[in-house]
């Protein structure tokens, strides 16, 4: 079965917690407008190891549904999805009734009410919502301003633009520190730390308040081997050595290419932002090359897409060491190196100590000129 997915992490958020329920089970009653008889609604409980599993099927007549669970004390977040709808209805299993909307036009608007963490949940993502509206603003008024070249007023939205990130994201991790007894803070905390919303520091922080439960469960364990394994890869700290095939087959490793200064570029054919970036790598290679300047492209191409990766080295003039193991997202390098999207490129001294991370553009030109420009 499919692991929860970071769209459903995004627009859900909240935990488990005892009811004060006297009866040994709580039912769900729900409404789905415009949803015709026979309509199955799938119940879905996400335990402690991250994976969703159907536990019921109700069905749909006269738009009304409902069905009946006994109450339980394990981890766990549930969801309904409905026959034939690519959302899901997210609730929370509280030893409480619930009363669900659910409108078949709408399915962000449908609500779930019944127990303190399931009303939390509809204020939660009420404000997230809201968040994402004034981001989607911003941009609209950050592109006319670009298209109009007032430089003055790009600067401004973009100020007003990292401010409002900031605060969504406090508001995120306060939220988690709130309900630190549940399996859904790992789960929300997963996924800020994947998007660096949150530095190692601050999700370690976070974790060493979750509850023992919740701090034993498979998600935050998984979370804890992810943020070990960043703390390699964090600049100031020793690239980790890999090796891997060659276009022509041959095993090379970073040790063996090592310069004055190396860059551990990581992208694909089919990144379309790698791809625009070449140019200015390229560019930056054929200037400082002959100054102790040394490249390294881990592809994360796919199996049986040797060819393309190929082609694309030859006709984005990447003379270079390539290496690839043509795995995809389950490249071995790339998951030593925390690589979650391209490009990524990690700078490295001549022992191969990271000095950067991420360089592009004129960032990238500026930094090694400072480093190389003087030589």
């Amino acid at each position: 079965m499919r692991r929860l997915s970071a769209f459903f992490i995004t627009s859900s958020l909240l935990f488990f917690s005892c009811g004060n329920n006297n009866s040994n089970e709580y039912t769900i009653s729900g409404q789905a407008e415009g949803y015709a008889d026979g309509t199955s609604v799938y119940v879905y409980e996400v335990g402690a190891d991250n994976r969703p599993a159907i536990i019921d099927t109700m069905t749909i007549n006269s738009e009304r549904f409902e069905g009946t669970y006994p109450n339980t004390d394990n981890l766990s977040v549930n969801y309904l999805n409905i026959e034939g709808a690519k959302a899901n209805v997210v609730y929370f299993p509280e030893n409480e009734d619930l009363s669900v909307t659910i409108y078949k036009d709408s399915l962000a608007a449908s609500t779930i009410t019944g127990g303190k963490l399931n009303n939390a949940y509809t204020d939660f993502t009420k404000r997230i919502r809201g968040y994402n509206a004034q981001k989607q603003a911003h941009l609209e008024r950050f592109q006319k301003a670009r298209g109009e070249q007032d430089n003055l007023l790009v600067a401004q939205i973009q100020k007003d633009n990292i401010a409002l990130v900031e605060e969504e994201n406090a508001y995120k991790k306060e939220f988690i520190q709130e309900n630190s007894n549940s399996l859904y803070a790992a789960m929300l905390l997963t996924e800020m730390v994947s998007r660096e919303e949150v530095t190692s520091e601050e999700a370690k922080a976070i974790i060493a308040d979750f509850s023992p439960k919740v701090a034993a469960s498979t998600v935050t364990k998984n979370l804890e081997r992810t943020l070990n394994q960043m703390k390699k890869v964090t600049v100031g700290g020793m690239a980790p050595n890999f090796s891997a095939p060659t276009p022509e087959g041959d095993m090379l490793a970073l040790n063996d290419v090592l310069g004055t200064y190396t860059i551990v570029d990581f992208w694909a054919s089919w990144c379309k932002p790698c791809r625009r970036e070449n140019p200015n790598v390229v560019r930056v290679y054929e200037k400082y090359h002959d100054k102790g300047l040394n490249i390294i492209s881990v592809s994360l191409d796919r199996q049986g897409q040797k060819a393309r990766w190929l082609q694309a080295i030859e006709d984005d003039n990447m003379d270079w060491h390539h290496v690839s193991n043509l795995q995809f997202w389950q490249d071995p390098i790339a998951r030593t190196y925390n690589v979650r999207a391209i490009p990524a490129t990690f700078l490295l001294d001549e022992n191969g100590k990271i000095i950067d991370k991420d360089l592009r553009g004129a960032a990238l030109e500026r930094r090694i000129e400072g480093l190389l420009g003087g030589q």
